[in-house]
This record gives structure tokens, sequence and C-alpha cells, in this order.
């Protein structure tokens, strides 16, 4: 299959590296636009203030004969520019495999999931991929998430999504033989405990970062429940978010009927 990859890590970060190689060893054309520094949380930003430009990348992370890109623009910028003026042709959009997870409401936020989102909006099935890390993993098993993506992958090529839905797969940091299997899971709920930590700086000013501690609402079913226990979560997500059921609420309760001018 023809694949297209970006990420939010950079293209010299070593998820995508590990990515590309083993999409390619497994026998797929890919080619890689990713931003040139590390884009974590843009959200789905584009850049439409400033010129952008893209770059042929030659790296010892990456086989030679890989086709990379680097691009000065954000992980969405990577996709719209990439698939239509970089690429040669694309069948499937896969973002990845970010440095720490994309679980419940992080999914917002996330520079990952939004490339492949932005995959979705231009009309190709599309992938985002996290490793459920944390900076104190002794090992990142970015080898063990690239094979869980390319069987992925060839599972897709037998059975077809629509160009609506985003697979957003999270995978344990954990070998592979060691993995219980996947999941097809619901978003769950993920929420930050302390978000807010205020500091002063040598002089005396005030400033806050901005992090917190996750804390999961582990409902079996969910991603951040299947992750927690050693599967593989993977969520069918898409852009649609009104939410059906209230549109009723809404209609039979008059809203429609409101009066908006006085005359």
């Amino acid at each position: 299959m023809r694949l297209f990859v970006t990420n939010d890590d950079g293209v010299y970060a070593p998820g995508i590296a590990a990515l590309a190689k083993a999409l390619k060893a497994g026998g797929h054309l890919a080619t890689v636009v990713a931003p040139d520094r590390e884009r974590s949380s843009v959200g789905h930003a584009i850049t439409l203030t400033r010129p952008l430009r893209v770059w042929s990348v030659v790296s010892d992370l990456y086989p030679h004969d890989l086709d990379v890109h680097a691009c000065d623009g954000t992980p969405s910028d990577c996709v719209v520019l990439g698939v239509d003026e970089v690429s040669s042709g694309t069948d499937i959009v896969i973002s990845g495999i970010n440095n720490g997870p994309n679980l419940g409401d992080d999914i917002t936020y996330s520079g990952t999931v939004s490339a492949a989102m932005e995959g979705s909006i231009m009309g190709y099935p599309s992938v985002a991929v996290s490793l459920n890390c944390s900076r104190g993993d002794e090992e990142l098993h970015y080898d063990a998430a690239a094979a869980v993506v390319v069987r992925l992958v060839d599972w897709l090529s037998h059975n077809p999504m629509t160009d609506d839905i985003v697979l957003n797969v999270n995978v344990p940091n954990l070998p592979l033989t060691m993995m219980k299997g996947l999941k097809v899971t619901h978003k769950g709920v993920r929420v930050y405990a302390d978000k807010v930590t205020k500091l002063q700086d040598p002089f005396g000013r005030t400033y806050y970062w901005v992090a917190g501690k996750p804390e999961d609402d582990l409902v079996e079913g969910s991603d951040v429940w299947a992750v927690a226990h050693g599967y593989v979560s993977i969520t069918p997500i898409h852009m649609d978010m009104t939410h059906y059921g209230t549109l009723d609420t809404l209609r039979s309760g008059g809203l429609e009927k409101t009066r908006i001018s006085e005359d």
C-alpha cells in the first residue's frame, strides 16, 4: 500500500523512524513528511500567516532509499503539503508513533491525532499511533508498536474503512510478546490533577507551567482501560462532533421559535 507518514514529535524522532522502517520492511511504499522540530500539543493548527517550506532529509535514522522530507509547519500542514505536493499517491495517512499516549480527552490537543484528522478531511482513511510511555521508562518499545501498525495496515488492506474515520491507536510500552492483544474501544476519560503550577523566575516574577498528573477513569471498554491492562487500544473517531441526541431536545423545547428581535 502507499502510505503517507507524519507525526508531531519531529522528523528526527525515533518513533516515526521506527514506523517508516517497519512499513518499508513490510512491503509498503511510505512517504514521510514531518515537522522539522517538535510540535506536540499544537492540535489541528494550520499555518495561514507565513510561507511554508518543505525539503528532503537524509539521515541515518531512515533507510537511504526512503522518501523523507521535513516541513517548517505544523503536523496538519505536513499532511496538506505532503499529500498534495510531495507524495505520488496515498492510500492511508498514518501519524506517529507518538512519544506518549493520546488517550481520552487528550485527542483534542494532540498534533498526532489532528494530523490524522486532516488526512480524513482530505479524503483518506487515517490512523494515529501513540506509544503509552512516560519519561521515567527505561526502554521505549517503538519497534513493537511499529510491528503492531504493520499488522494493522495489512488488515486494512483487506478490510478498508471509510475515509471519514480515524483509528486512534494506543500501544502499551511493552515487548510484542507481552501485549495481550487488540481491543476495539471507545474514548475514555482522562483528566489532569494540579494542571497549573504557579512558580517564580529568578527576578521574582510569576509564571505558570501547564502540565499535571493524568487521572484515568478505568471503565472497561475504554481506551484508558485497555492500555492500562496491556492491550493495544483501537478507537474509531470522526470529525462530526454533533451531539445528535440533543437536536430533538432543543427543537422540542422551542429553541428555534425563540425571538431574537423585539421587532
